[in-house]
C-alpha cells in the first residue's frame, strides 16, 4: 500500500516538484538533490534522497522554505517506491549518528526491526533529545498501527501551519 500510494503521490507531484527543482537551480546552482547513505531496516545500508538546501554549509532561502514545509522530503516518496522507507516509522540515521547517540548495542536493536519513515513520533517533539527520540521510536515500534499511522501523518502535515504544540501520545 505504502509503494502503491507514493507512487500516485510521485506521479502526482512531479510538476510541482520540477517547479521546486528549477529555484534550486535558480537560487543556489546544481545539484538538486542531496543524496546519503542511512540505515534501515535490519541495520541495511541504503541512500535516501532529499532536495538540496544547503550551499556551503549553510541553509539557502529556498532551502529555509522547503525545509519549512516539508517539501524538501518529497523525493524520499523513491524511497518508499524502492521498499527502503515507509511514510511512518523511526527516521533513518546515518552511521554517525548512531554512534552520536551511542545506539550501538543491542538494546537498540528494536527501532531497525521496522522500516524507517519520513515522518515519526520523535519528529513531532519539540525536543532534540536522545532519550525522547529513542522513547518515541520504541513507543512506535511497540504499538505500531494504522490509526498511530493515520495520527502521525496527519500532524506531520499540520505542523507547517500550527507548530509543534498537538500532541499525538496521551
Amino acid at each position: 500500500m505504502n509503494r502503491f500510494l507514493a507512487f500516485i503521490i510521485l506521479i502526482i507531484s512531479l510538476p510541482f516538484q520540477f517547479l521546486i527543482s528549477i529555484f534550486i537551480v535558480l537560487g543556489s546552482g546544481f545539484p538538486v538533490f542531496y543524496n546519503q547513505k542511512r540505515i534501515g531496516l535490519n541495520k541495511k545500508d541504503f541512500t535516501i534522497h532529499k532536495f538540496r538546501s544547503m550551499k556551503n554549509n549553510e541553509i539557502t532561502l529556498i532551502g529555509k522554505i522547503i525545509r519549512k514545509l516539508g517539501i524538501d522530503e518529497l523525493p524520499q516518496l523513491w524511497n518508499i517506491i524502492k521498499g527502503q522507507m515507509n511514510f511512518v516509522g523511526p527516521r533513518p540515521l546515518t552511521g554517525d549518528d548512531i554512534i552520536r547517540l551511542n545506539w550501538t548495542s543491542n538494546y537498540y536493536n528494536q527501532r531497525w526491526t521496522v522500516k524507517p519513515g519520513i515522518t515519526g513520533l520523535a519528529q513531532l517533539t519539540n525536543i532534540c533529545n536522545k532519550k525522547i527520540s529513542w522513547f518515541y521510536d520504541k513507543y512506535y515500534v511497540n504499538n505500531k498501527s494504522f490509526c498511530l499511522d493515520l495520527k502521525i501523518l496527519f500532524k506531520s502535515i499540520i505542523i507547517p501551519v500550527f507548530g509543534k504544540k498537538i500532541k499525538i501520545i496521551k
